[in-house]
């Protein structure tokens, strides 16, 4: 594995708080300050799938999303993290909630993936004003391109997320 990490963690666990059955990536191929690769390949496992489509095992587009989104969170865990300690076993030990999904625009589906298929993120960090993080992303399975898209990533405080109001200054 090519890597170029802010830190020095060895897992995808390292840098997202998502856990199985939701962590879509299985392999980071390679991460830098403005770009990721990474992939997932489709066991049958996933707990989605016997469901959508029954019979004929399609990959969500609406999961392709969450794989590309969570290549961004790694992304922006590796290489723009504000948070010099950094807990993804307690999200509530952090101040901030790392690459919230907070839009979605141009969302083009151009293929299928299915059982035994690896998919491929492509994520490109495209602008960055504070903590506001522009991604264009295609998803591959071999050379064929299955899914372009634009989407932004916030970091928010994390009391927003857990759904504390934040403490009122005195």
């Amino acid at each position: 594995m090519n890597k170029v990490f802010h830190h020095d963690y060895e897992s995808v666990e390292d840098y997202l708080h998502h856990r199985p059955p939701y962590l879509m990536i299985d392999r980071i191929i390679t991460v830098t300050t403005k770009s990721i690769e990474t992939e997932k390949r489709i066991t049958g496992e996933e707990f989605f799938l016997p469901g959508h489509f029954p019979g004929v095992s399609i990959f969500p587009g609406a999961m392709m999303q969450e794989f590309a989104t969570q290549s961004a969170g790694v992304l922006i865990a590796a290489r723009h993290n504000p948070m010099e300690i950094y807990n993804t076993h307690d999200p509530s030990f952090n101040r901030l909630a790392l690459g919230v999904l907070v839009r979605v625009s141009r969302a083009k589906y151009l293929g299928f993936a299915r059982l035994g298929d690896t998919l491929r993120a492509k994520v490109l960090l495209s602008d960055c004003i504070g903590n506001i993080f522009d991604f264009t992303s295609t998803i591959h399975v071999g050379e064929r391109v299955i899914m372009k898209n634009r989407f932004r990533l916030s970091n928010v405080p994390t009391e927003t997320l857990i759904g504390e109001a934040p403490s009122a200054k005195v």
